[in-house]
């Protein structure tokens, strides 16, 4: 069962407002130009960003935008696990991949699960997460060892011109 204290209004507020801040501190932007930027007075994006004002949905994805972060990937970091990785992967390449893998997700299990859809179980979800993470490692390692293969190659071309 969800427990709905964590949906209290201001605690919402305040962690948006929090990942919000660390976005525009961390984007270098003055604030003037990303109120200018996402169309927001500079008044209501101060008392959005100090937690005094609730951002709408539109509001939350354009000062992310301004900010220079990927703003799904970001604001759905926020809703599904917490602020604080929301706040740890600003500005990462594991954001942006975050924001790809999840925009292309729904129509990549359309395309391949066709008429299994509707097959799936929700009690699989963890499992495949760990899966999908361990076959992204199983790849980066994979990447690694042709790139030093690749290296060793190279060295062992230049060393031969040389002699």
């Amino acid at each position: 069962m969800t427990n709905m204290a964590l949906f209290a209004e201001q605690q919402v507020r305040a962690d948006l407002a929090r990942l919000l801040l660390a976005a525009v501190e961390a984007s270098g932007r003055a604030r003037c130009d990303i109120a200018r930027d996402t169309q927001i007075h500079k008044d209501a994006l101060r008392r959005i960003l100090a937690g005094e004002r609730s951002a709408s949905l539109g509001e939350a994805l354009r000062i992310l935008a301004a900010s220079g972060v990927a703003p799904h990937a970001h604001l759905l970091l926020f809703l599904v696990s917490s602020g604080d990785h929301a706040i740890a992967w600003l500005q990462s390449d594991l954001a942006q991949f975050f924001e790809d893998f999840s925009g292309e997700l729904p129509s990549a299990l359309e395309r391949v699960l066709g008429n299994q859809i509707h097959d799936v179980k929700p009690r699989w979800a963890k499992g495949t997460a760990h899966r999908v993470a361990r076959l992204l490692s199983d790849h980066i390692d994979e990447l690694e060892r042709k790139d030093a293969l690749l290296g060793e190659v190279f060295a062992g071309a230049e060393g031969g011109h040389r002699g």
